[in-house]
């Protein structure tokens, strides 16, 4: 059993390449907001520090938390941190430094919050594939309170500049020293807005069908990736669940998994991010296959990063097997910056404490005190 254990965490630690992207094992840290920017989006010390924590830790891969991609509708968040302006990049270009000489590897996340953004400082209000109030209510721990207001149907002008603030940005990441792009398609943000039938009802070229509601996620990774060219890989991050509509599925079931997926691929991304609250479960009720098996039988080809609890004993290794390449952990990274180590060494994770993301889900001085030793 010791020798098959010892198999097992071998291919996790085993490297991989995204395009030329080499990661020294295949475990990433997930993207995860933490709202300790300056009211300027620039990046601070205390995030340098907490994700220089996952480079030494041993992790191969960083995902950041989504940043804003322009100075118009993108932001999300206040205190969110984003990849708009120089001041922003030079903030990043000095953590992507520190992560390399640590031996991991930073792709920047981009991302454009469309109805569920919260705060922010450039708009007054919020726009949308169409003008329908977001479910449930604004997230207290991101500084949000009460209902999501009523967004603004967005023009085609307005989605030409959305795309244009996502090829920017991208541009402004290769500048910053980040080794990839992830184009934020999922977790109910704007591109998602897009994909999802529920939030999506125009009648124009961008809605009706799933190849349709796909198409916008579709331009902007073509877009990105014409800007970037062989720079870096560009991949995109996709879900069904939202911050704000946690049991959301895709109406079409394995059908829409087809085509979204296919699309996606057929554009060329380097790289498919899926996540699911529990990764391994299936992805559709009275189904077999989970989300991440539907992304490796539709996208063959494209490497796969799975997220969701696959922090616990055997999940990495069982998804793995299931078809992903890299496995993207975020509340296991946030109790084990140390997790490639722990792996390693055979030892159990520790437990999440939630208490770390409340009342507000900014860096605390406790993670950065953390001792891996501990």
């Amino acid at each position: 059993m010791e020798n098959q254990a010892t198999s097992r965490s071998a291919a996790i630690l085993s490297t991989q390449d995204i395009k030329g992207a080499r990661l020294r094992n295949r475990l990433a840290v997930a993207p995860m907001t933490r709202v300790t920017a300056t009211e300027q989006g620039v990046a601070t010390q205390a995030m340098h520090d907490y994700y220089l924590r996952f480079a030494k830790g041993g992790f191969g891969l960083i995902v950041t938390e989504g940043l804003y991609t322009d100075k118009a509708f993108s932001q999300g968040y206040l205190f969110q941190p984003g990849l708009a302006d120089d001041e922003q990049t030079q903030a990043w270009a000095g953590i992507t430094k520190a992560i390399h000489q640590h031996g991991a590897k930073m792709f920047a996340q981009i991302m454009h919050a469309g109805a569920l953004s919260q705060g922010n400082r450039f708009r007054t209000h919020n726009v949308a594939p169409s003008a329908i109030r977001p479910k449930g209510k604004q997230m207290t721990f991101y500084y949000g309170q009460g209902e999501y207001p009523v967004p603004v149907e967005i023009s085609q002008e307005q989605i030409d500049e959305a795309v244009q603030g996502f090829v920017d940005t991208a541009v402004r990441a290769v500048t910053a020293g980040f080794d990839g792009i992830e184009v934020h398609g999922a977790n109910g943000y704007l591109l998602d807005q897009f994909l999802t039938a529920e939030t999506n009802q125009r009648t124009d070229r961008w809605g009706g069908d799933a190849k349709n509601r796909v198409a916008l996620l579709v331009e902007v990774v073509k877009a990105v990736k014409a800007a970037v060219g062989d720079a870096v890989p560009v991949g995109i991050r996709l879900s069904q669940g939202k911050v704000n509509d946690f049991t959301s599925k895709w109406g079409g079931r394995d059908e829409d998994a087809k085509i979204i997926f296919g699309e996606v691929a057929a554009a060329g991304v380097d790289f498919i991010h899926v996540t699911e609250f529990e990764a391994w479960k299936p992805a559709f009720e009275g189904g077999q296959d989970s989300l991440l098996v539907l992304a490796r039988c539709f996208a063959p080809g494209v490497t796969i990063i799975a997220n969701g609890g696959l922090h616990g004993a055997g999940r990495p290794e069982e998804a793995l097997a299931a078809g992903a390449n890299v496995i993207a952990l975020g509340r296991g990274a946030l109790a084990n910056p140390d997790f490639p180590g722990l792996l390693e060494a055979q030892r159990e994770p520790r437990a999440f404490d939630s208490s770390v993301l409340g009342p507000i889900a900014n860096i605390k001085d406790v993670e950065l005190a953390f001792d891996s030793q501990a």
